[in-house]
């Protein structure tokens, strides 16, 4: 048995790539240097595959950004406004990545959104009536050529056609119609450049086939692909799928002409089933997603082998893989010291999942696996029972009633209410919550953790910020003022460290997009809140100004879904139990005299199912009532917001209105505003902060685009609903662009009063 990676993480196992790229933009280091800092990453970790025995590795995965603006560069997708910029290929490529203001022009970057259910974003390619789709890159033939001079044969890797025309969007007259044919050349020169430089195996990536297909959907797979592979000559073609099954499509592709076709076993629910009633083309591979690319528990021997026996009895030529990049996980448990051994047994990072591969592969081929020394070790750990169960918590989840997921009295009285109360005024200002984490701020939380300053000074030194912070924003002028979040790394791995049932890493880094890397806490067991985590910070803030201060807060969803989750209990146990804890910071926050208190739901989407027909009963049936369960005991004259960013919310906007918030903020800007039609469709009630401006790029929007920004929200919006602020928190920009934006954003509220 062979064995596949369809990716790997690329960013480095320090984030080696990440501090390069910021050095590159603060123009201290040249792109020749960054280059080679990537080239070495790229060596390591394919060497990395090469050592623990994968025989499909794959190149063209590394990124400096994203793969699916790789793809669109490849294939010369580039919007007039950035070809025309006197940039470098490269300038040309971040222009595109995360916007531009300079000597050369001042451009705003493409869209961002969530890459299907991950917490992983992708750059939105943009296709204007001009745009003449051809093959003109050659990063994917450069690397692996790269590759083969290391002594690395590799199978490239690239966004396939019919997802990328699926992502991509339409700015013009035309539609995806208009450019099938450009599509098909293009890839189809693409394959004869694969032949010509000796690439014997191609991937393309097409996740698309796992969301809802119809008739239409089908007839364009068929059409760009029964002429695409009339080029392969030398070079095979795997279509490679992940992120659940490809029901809609699975009889059609057997019989194309793809060398392999990749499934996904892991969440592909019905894949194992299509494979029994339909079968599988003999003279085809099968590369088999059995190893989780996604999560970071160990895989189950016992589990994968059977359906790799199942599939091996059929006469299926089986080659074992992941069942998507493991871009989704970080590199390796080496760098864990403070892992408990017993733990971080559980535990399979990207490296340690290479390992996993080469013992199944081992075991696969072995005639009696069940004897061997590494399937016993792996069955005793899957047969041990863990220490995660908290009966308390179970006992007080089993005793909410269909009352405590209900908010009275109804929104619209609880609004008017509010106003009064809060002394709101019209089209308020506000921000998401965090501000800029400057280096005095990362060093005092460093230092607290290694012990170099006592509590008091951490504490002190945060005081000093928020007062700071509380200064500053008084001084801008805005109307609802945040504490700044100083104290905290992260919003979820923040809140983490003082629930129950969480365990954290060091350095278990992961790309959520571009330079930014998370670090996801681990759900271990049963949740709930260990001590009040945010009261503190509040409190003292709101004590500072007589302006109305927000308790900041994350919501268990996010919380979730942006954690790595348990296996062993349902999604919907685990939200409802964290729902429980942040009730009970909501509270507390209420009667320490805190009146408005924002709950982000950022990840809202993030595990929302690929398919509409499971959107409720497998997920919003529970995500949305446990959101409801965090606040619906407190006062009528309490706010509660929320806050959603960088994901498709236009077709779920009534199951968002059910989570009876009163405000929303949500990412806008960056997307040019597509939800206000959605917003307005639906007669959204919750009052409403479209994002006025990117936070995810450096340049300072003038007052006079953000004056036109509010003028067109309020087409879509009703003036006494309207709020006003950035799309997201600050905590990733500097402290100049920052003031700067949020001047222009107060100044431009200030215009729009007048004039409305």
């Amino acid at each position: 048995m062979k064995t596949s990676v369809i990716g790997f993480p690329r960013i480095g196992t320090l984030r080696q790539l990440k501090f390069a790229e910021e050095k590159y933009f603060r123009k201290e280091i040249t792109a020749d240097e960054l280059e080679a800092i990537a080239k070495e990453l790229r060596k390591t970790h394919w060497n990395m595959q090469k050592e623990a025995g994968i025989d499909y590795i794959t190149s063209n995965d590394f990124s400096y950004y994203d793969i699916v603006l790789d793809t669109a560069v490849l294939f010369n997708i580039i919007p007039q406004r950035y070809s025309s910029l006197p940039l470098s290929e490269s300038d040309t490529y971040y222009a595109m990545a995360r916007g531009y203001q300079g000597e050369s022009g001042d451009v705003k970057a493409l869209a961002m959104k969530k890459w299907f259910n991950t917490n992983y974003h992708y750059i939105v390619p943009e296709v204007e009536d001009d745009t003449d789709i051809r093959l003109t890159g050659n990063k994917l033939f450069d690397e692996y050529k790269e590759a083969k001079e290391l002594g690395i044969e590799t199978k490239s890797v690239i966004t396939g056609a019919y997802t990328l025309l699926k992502l991509c969007r339409f700015t013009g007259e035309k539609q995806i119609s208009d450019y099938i044919e450009d599509v098909i050349k293009a890839y189809s020169d693409l394959l004869d450049k694969c032949s010509e430089c000796g690439i014997g195996y191609i991937q393309f990536d097409e996740p698309s086939l796992v969301q809802d297909m119809d008739n239409e959907d089908i007839e364009l797979f068929k059409t760009l692909y029964t002429q695409i592979l009339l080029s392969k000559k030398n070079c095979k073609v795997l279509l490679q799928t992940y992120f659940g099954d490809v029901r809609d499509i699975y009889i059609e592709l057997i019989k194309m002409d793809f060398d392999g076709i990749g499934l996904d076993f892991i969440e592909g629910r019905q894949t194992a089933a299509l494979v029994e009633e339909y079968g599988f083309p003999q003279e085809k591979t099968l590369f088999a997603g059995l190893i989780n690319g996604k999560n970071i528990w160990k895989n189950n021997y016992a589990r994968t082998l059977s359906v790799l026996d199942t599939l091996k009895a059929k006469n299926i030529d089986v080659v074992l893989s992941t069942s998507c990049s493991l871009l989704h996980v970080p590199y390796t448990l080496e760098n864990e010291t403070k892992l408990s051994p017993d733990i971080a047994a559980h535990f399979a990072f990207a490296n340690e999942k290479l390992e996993e591969a080469a013992q199944l592969k081992k075991l696969a081929d072995c005639d009696d696996y069940k004897n061997d020394e590494a399937f016993v070790k792996n069955q005793k750990l899957f047969n041990e029972k863990r220490d995660c169960d908290n009966d308390e918590v179970k006992k007080r989840l089993s005793n909410i009633t269909e009352n405590d997921y209900v908010r009275l009295p109804k929104r619209t009285v609880r609004q008017k209410l509010q106003k009064e109360a809060l002394g709101i005024v019209k089209f308020p200002t506000t921000t998401i919550g965090s501000f800029p984490q400057t280096k005095d701020v990362k060093h005092n939380r460093s230092a607290y953790r290694k012990g170099e300053i006592s509590r008091e000074e951490y504490i002190e030194f945060n005081r000093r910020k928020i007062a700071e912070c509380v200064k500053w924003q008084e001084e801008i002028g805005l109307d609802v003022l945040v504490h700044g979040e100083y104290e905290r790394n992260d919003m979820v791995e923040y809140f983490g460290e003082s629930l129950g049932g969480f365990v954290f890493t060091e350095k278990a880094w992961v790309q959520s997009y571009g330079t930014r890397c998370v670090k996801p806490p681990i759900i271990w067991g049963d949740v709930y809140r260990k001590k009040p985590i945010t009261v503190e910070w509040s409190v003292y803030a709101q004590s500072l100004t007589d302006k109305v201060m927000k308790g900041m807060l994350t919501g268990p969803v996010t919380i979730l879904n942006w954690s790595f989750p348990r296996e062993d209990i349902s999604i919907s146990e685990s939200i409802s139990q964290i729902a429980l804890a942040i009730r009970d910071e909501v509270l507390d926050l209420e009667e320490n005299g805190i009146k408005m208190i924002q709950i982000d739901e950022a990840a809202l989407r993030e595990k929302l199912p690929l398919r509409k027909s499971d959107w409720y009963s497998q997920y919003l049936d529970f995500a949305i009532p446990a959101f409801r369960l965090t606040h619906s005991a407190v006062k009528p004259e309490t706010q509660i917001h929320t806050h959603m960013c960088y994901s498709e919310f236009t077709d779920i906007i009534p199951a968002i209105d059910d989570m009876d918030a009163d405000v929303i903020t949500f990412e806008a800007s960056r997307s040019d505003l597509q939800i206000l039609d959605a917003l307005k469709a639906n007669n959204f009630e919750t009052e409403a902060g479209p994002g006025v401006y990117d936070i995810h790029s450096p340049r300072v929007p003038s007052v006079e685009e953000l004056v036109n920004v509010l003028d067109i929200m309020l087409t879509k919006i009703d003036k006494e609903k309207l709020w006003v602020n950035p799309d997201c928190g600050l905590k990733t920009r500097g402290v100049e662009e920052t003031d700067a934006a949020l001047r222009n954003m107060v100044e431009a509220a200030k215009i729009i009063r007048k004039k409305y």
